[in-house]
């Protein structure tokens, strides 16, 4: 069967290195950190002090007073990016055809602030239910979607993804299969998060995930150095406007990449941890490979997991090699978490916007915080380490793997009509 070719021809962004895209791409390239003390909530008494925010946001400048009533953080994320995706992809909302526009969207945690704020208030008041009327379609994991597609008119597919940090990537897959198959013309996907508060730092805190290392909190996001001590977490939102080819060509559009194809695997192992020797990460990236019809060594970047804990890293390696061979030393590969953090359930939506970015501008960002060599990684493959590096990137791959085993691998390319 012959699929449709699927383009992305919008991109927004709001993370903890920039609140758009021209700002998140070149902090990219810059080696930015985003990681700081937390302002969030008071974190002294925490485990963990800082987080990677995203800065000089208010609310206020992007909604008006009613419809912040409706909205958690993590929606207001997801609308924030969605309107800067949509603005770029030059959409006439009066030309297209709505019905055959959607949304999928992916959330690990949804809103937790939410959540969290309301059974506050039940707790500390006198045990009368006073909950606000908004609360369940604040919190729950698919109502960003629904944001989206009730703000845009967009009566397509909506939907909303969770496989923890695996969730925009398989939001991404869906929406990239439902136009291949004919099922529509165009998607509004990608993900959001918003668990920078005490319920999401101290749960994290509690099972040993993130970093403790307030000494050095700037740096303390370390993928692949033999001091890794956890990952770093993250918050904001990544966009992307999907379209089928001809659908894009019709209207002028311009196209940013082609999504050649996506795998997904689950590891069936462990509660939190991916397999030891990568079999998860290794049949994930088979699977997209092989989607996509693309032979493993046409691939020049790799935007990996890299959460930058002990024992991820080093599995991930071990799959890269398992797939690749001789050619894991011919690519480059970089973790930008050690500049965004881990933005859980919206990860997969801003790495995969950065390995476009790297398709665009030929050059692959960096993976920074590299300190100490770990003998125990194979450290003849490029890491990218501290500096963004100049190469030709036709075609990269994005990993994500989540909680549960979840895994999810997106191809992306140039686009070549």
């Amino acid at each position: 069967m012959a699929f449709r070719r699927v383009v992305i021809t919008g991109i927004g962004a709001i993370t903890p290195i920039g609140n758009n895209l021209e700002e998140y791409c070149n902090n990219l390239y810059n080696g930015v950190s985003g990681s700081d003390w937390i302002t969030h909530f008071d974190a002294s008494k925490f485990k963990t002090k800082f987080a990677c925010e995203v800065k000089d946001f208010n609310p206020k400048d992007h909604f008006d007073r009613k419809e912040l009533r409706k909205l958690d953080l993590y929606s207001q994320y997801a609308l924030v990016s969605v309107k800067e995706a949509m603005e770029n992809s030059g959409i006439d909302l009066e030309a297209i055809d709505k019905n055959r526009m959607g949304v999928i969207w992916g959330s690990g945690i949804g809103g937790i602030n939410t959540f969290l704020n309301e059974v506050k208030g039940y707790i500390e008041g006198d045990g009368t239910p006073r909950f606000n009327p908004f609360f369940i379609p604040k919190m729950i994991s698919d109502i960003a979607a629904g944001h989206v597609s009730m703000k845009y008119g967009f009566t397509g597919p909506n939907y909303s993804t969770v496989s923890a940090c695996a969730s925009a990537s398989h939001a991404i897959i869906d929406a990239m299969n439902y136009i291949r198959l004919g099922k529509a013309e165009a998607f509004v996907t990608g993900g959001s998060e918003a668990a920078i508060n005490e319920a999401g730092m101290g749960g994290f805190n509690a099972m040993q995930a993130i970093s403790v290392n307030n000494d050095e909190y700037k740096t303390a996001s370390r993928p692949f150095d033999k001091t890794r001590d956890g990952f770093v977490m993250g918050e904001g939102g990544g966009a992307l406007i999907l379209e089928e080819l001809e659908h894009a060509k019709k209207r002028g559009a311009k196209i940013y990449a082609e999504v050649l194809g996506g795998g997904m695997s689950a590891d069936a192992h462990h509660l939190t941890a991916p397999h030891p020797e990568g079999k998860g990460a290794r049949h994930v990236m088979i699977n997209a490979l092989e989607d996509a019809d693309l032979k493993s060594e046409k691939v020049d970047y790799i935007n990996v997991h890299g959460t930058a804990t002990p024992v991820g890293d080093g599995a991930e390696i071990k799959g890269i090699k398992e797939v690749f061979g001789d050619h894991s030393y011919n690519m480059n590969i970089s973790s930008t978490k050690s500049m965004t953090g881990h933005l859980l359930g919206a990860a997969g939506a801003v790495e995969l916007i950065a390995s476009v970015c790297a398709i665009n501008k030929n050059m692959v960002p960096p993976t920074i915080n590299h300190h100490k060599e770990d003998p125990d990684i194979d450290n003849k493959i490029n890491y990218t380490f501290n500096e963004a590096q100049e190469r030709k990137v036709d075609v990269a791959i994005s990993n994500t793997f989540g909680f549960g085993g979840h895994n999810a691998s997106i191809v992306v390319s140039k686009f070549t009509d």
